[in-house]
């Protein structure tokens, strides 16, 4: 016990002060200043948990290492990022295949989510540390191992019910285990849905299916099969101001919905489906050796519905010309007649869809020459107002070649290639006309700036084109994608000493491949552009000094680079093929330092980490007021520095029960002075070129960058189990605009004026705290297995913590007020309750 308040005692001192003061001037240069956890594999006995989400928290939570299961559980739901990484630094593996999406790098969870029974069996080194898959990076990896034959036999069925996202999942799984013939058959599928989430106006509509078939056929050579996919409906939450909040009276206020025929209708709608297929062989010729071979090919779609209008009002009900505070100085009576309007008129402060259906019912109008087609006219009601939908469709296979062989008890050898061959085709098509009959194929925002009626053309191989329900329009092109890896890693283990070497090289090539001629760009928008290629290696390795059996030493560190994301690598990809500006690979550097004691009663473990990221590409597209139109918006040369502290430990206290406590204590900022380029959809005039954004310093927001959870965990007789975490978070703070951090922002200004300092300073939003409890018991029947356990997260109803907000693009030198940040709470008292039966 002495040790353990020791070690309390020490991290109080620590998390007291601040680890580096940050300053929000755009002068002064940034200095700054924290794990590797050791290897655990998740058992088929631990907790139901969904992992359909886009985060690394779903896989955390089932974690068995207390400082992962805790950042997963507890801190996930606030929406903390471990070291402040996103998910494209974490490799997630099914059967040795890496799934992490090529265009963008993110782990897409939601392409399994529901298929907890047969996803639960990872092995997960999470941040620098050895891998035997591929040459993970600072996030780690997850590898799910999804073998029929690997999959416990019998059959389990269970029911969840939550008020969070769905209200109700069903899940069945049965499993054969091998039979005398050498064959093994696995199946689960599952049913998540909702009407209506925790935030009014959201539903959920999900399910999942996975197939495994495993075939023995002697002691050295089997071969697997998988196929899974889990397509996914949602409704979707928005971000609002807090003057939105204020006027509907709830921090859940959600702009995306509003009442069609007296029921709610949600206008951001998102479909995701990607159905995969993993071909395995496994060959052993002796118990020191190891060789996997894969083949696989994923294919789907993802797409989100969005309002769009043409030649009238914005329907988005929380628009700032639509907020009283816009008319607040000039015109205090409209202002409060508004605030009444808002405060007791759903149809004002939701989308008025019964408005919009009304209006294109009314605008007849005549088209000449439709489809190309001359001399013909069309007469009909052409839509004012649509819903969109914009689709990512993905074909994508590779291969994979993975082996391991140990030499003697100390040292193993392991290595691989792999290659991914990937194409993605993007567009928008039409999913509801509203009422109208017709939908006009061309831009307006050059149909006013350019007399030339072809440049508004979308597409110059069909002009005019009438658009009907379920048409493809406004732009539509290919992003193609090749990428070869290698890697080789050597471990060597000893009594006092161990570690690892490891070293790996790519080449990514990518380009984009126009299936439009866009009348603002006729000789470039269509065809294949030049082809971009990088070539990328790097090293890491870690030591371990095991001083005995109860204190180890360890560390790591890594040196890397990696090609740009294809998505983030042109400017305007919609309408044309031009690059960023000095794109160029992205360099990462990374340590950390760990000391660890284990012991029968007391675990603890305390971690330092430092991590730079250089030259990344930071892309955004957004509605400009001021040149009434799309503007893109890129920087190249971004740099992160993302450093800090983390602790873990646990005390058992008496018998049953555990003392356990969790803190992490990072520095998440810009650390360069980017360069941005700013151009707009339909022009190839560029609005700024190599603009020097002053980032140095700012905190990257949308996340804690401080999280502390104190737990008791109660491990009793019979299988009853209960837990009881409170949670403090702190340094929270909006995503700076980088353009407000720029000397033409201020150039106007001088250091005394009051608009220089709201053009700098970045909003942190006050400290939170919330408190989670679990409960649970397993009952034993007839050899059999039935587990009920209930969590409650946010119990207190904490409805006030903000989690993550962004400062809006668009903003007005004069009156910073006019474009306030957009932000999201943390939901109120959420349960998760599951019933599970295994035989």
């Amino acid at each position: 016990m002495k040790q353990f308040i020791l070690s309390l005692s020490a991290l109080v001192v620590m998390f007291s002060g601040q680890i580096m003061a940050q300053s929000d001037t755009i002068v002064k240069p940034d200095s700054a200043n924290v794990n590797r956890i050791p290897l655990f594999s998740v058992s088929g006995d631990d907790a139901d948990s969904d992992k359909g989400g886009q985060d690394v928290s779903g896989l955390l939570q089932s974690s068995r290492d207390l400082y992962a299961s805790t950042a997963g559980f507890h801190f996930g739901t606030a929406r903390f990022r471990i070291r402040g990484y996103s998910t494209e630094n974490f490799a997630v593996m099914i059967n040795g295949v890496k799934l992490n999406d090529a265009e963008s790098g993110l782990a897409t969870f939601a392409n399994w989510g529901g298929l907890n029974d047969v996803t639960r069996f990872q092995e997960m080194r999470p941040y620098l540390q050895d891998s035997r898959y591929t040459f993970s990076g600072v996030g780690g990896y997850s590898h799910i191992e999804a073998r029929a034959g690997s999959l416990r036999p019998g059959t389990s069925v269970s029911y969840a019910s939550s008020n969070r996202i769905f209200r109700h999942r069903v899940m069945f799984t049965h499993s054969t285990g091998f039979n005398k013939n050498g064959w093994a058959f696995t199946f689960s599928g599952s049913r998540r849905w909702s009407q209506e989430g925790f935030v009014e106006g959201t539903f959920f509509d999900a399910w999942s299916y996975f197939g495994a078939a495993e075939k023995k056929f002697n002691k050295r050579h089997s071969l697997n099969l998988i196929a899974f996919g889990a397509p996914i409906r949602q409704g979707r939450q928005g971000f609002a101001t807090q003057e939105a909040y204020d006027l509907a009276g709830s921090n859940f206020y959600n702009p995306n919905w509003g009442y069609q025929n007296g029921e709610k209708r949600n206008a951001r709608v998102s479909n995701n489906h990607m159905p995969t297929i993993i071909l395995s062989h496994i060959y052993q010729p002796d118990e020191n050796t190891k060789i996997t071979g894969s083949l696989f090919y994923a294919f789907g779609r993802n797409s989100y519905t969005n309002l769009n209008w043409y030649e009238a009002a914005d329907p988005r009900p929380d628009y700032y010309r639509y907020l009283p505070s816009y008319y607040a100085e000039e015109d205090p009576a409209r202002a409060q007649a508004m605030t009444n309007a808002w405060e007791t008129n759903e149809n004002i402060r939701q989308i008025n869809w019964e408005q919009l259906y009304f209006a294109n019912s009314k605008n007849l109008y005549q088209v000449t020459n439709p489809d190309g087609q001359a001399g013909q006219i069309l007469t009909g009601n052409r839509s004012k107002y649509v819903l969109e939908e914009s689709v990512i469709d993905r074909r994508q296979g590779g291969f994979t070649l993975l082996g391991t062989r140990a030499f003697g008890e100390s040292m193993k050898l392991s290595g691989g290639i792999n290659g991914l061959f990937y194409k993605s085709r993007n567009y928008k098509r039409m999913n509801d006309l509203l009422g109208g009959d017709f939908w006009l194929d061309v831009d307006q925002f050059a149909e006013r700036d350019f007399a030339d009626p072809n440049v508004a053309q979308n597409d110059l191989n069909n002009p005019n084109n009438v658009i009907k329900k379920g048409d493809v329009f406004g732009f539509d092109y290919n992003i193609h994608q090749q990428q070869y890896m290698g890697f080789s890693q050597l471990e060597y283990s000893k009594a006092k000493w161990e570690g690892y070497v490891a070293a790996h090289l790519s080449h990514t090539a990518f380009w984009r491949e126009g299936n439009m001629v866009n009348g603002r760009f006729p000789n470039s928008s269509s065809g294949n552009s030049a082809k971009q290629n990088f070539t990328n290696g790097g090293v890491k390795g870690g030591l371990t000094w095991k001083i005995n059996g109860r204190h180890y030493v360890y560390a790591n560190a890594a040196y890397y680079s990696r090609a740009p994301l294809s998505r983030e690598a042109f400017l305007s990809p919609r309408t044309r093929p031009d690059l960023v500006p000095g794109l160029r690979s992205e360099t990462v550097a990374s340590y950390d330092f760990n000391y660890q004691i284990r012991y029968p009663r007391l675990k603890l473990r305390l971690t330092w980490f430092h991590t730079e990221f250089s030259n990344q590409v930071w892309y955004r597209n957004f509605y400009h007021d001021d040149y009434r139109n799309l503007v893109n918006y890129t920087m190249s040369g971004v740099g992160q520095l993302h450093q800090g502290l983390e602790f873990a430990g646990e005390y058992n206290v008496y018998g049953p029960f555990t003392l356990q406590l969790v803190a992490s204590k990072g520095m998440y900022i810009y650390n360069s002075r980017p360069l941005a380029t700013i151009v707009r959809d339909n022009s190839a005039e560029l609005l700024a070129e190599n603009r020097l954004i002053y980032f140095e310093n700012y905190r990257i927001g949308g996340m804690p960058q401080t999280a502390v959870s104190l737990g008791l965990r109660f491990n009793g007789r019979k299988g009853w189990w209960a837990g009881a975490n409170l949670n403090y978070f702190r340094d929270i703070f909006a995503e700076p605009n980088p353009d407000r951090r720029s000397a033409e922002a201020l150039d106007k200004f001088v250091t005394s004026d009051p608009q220089w300092t709201e053009l700098l300073e970045q909003q942190e939003f006050d400290p939170a705290v919330t408190l989670d409890l679990s409960l649970g018991k397993s009952f034993r029947i007839k050899g059999n297995n039935l587990n009920i356990s209930l969590n409650i997260n946010n119990a207190l109803n904490n409805q006030k913590f903000v989690i993550s907000a962004f400062e809006q693009l668009r903003y007005d030198t004069d009156n910073i007020d006019k474009f306030p940040q957009k932000r999201v709470y943390s939901l109120g008292a959420i349960y998760n309750l599951v019933i599970s039966y295994r035989f």
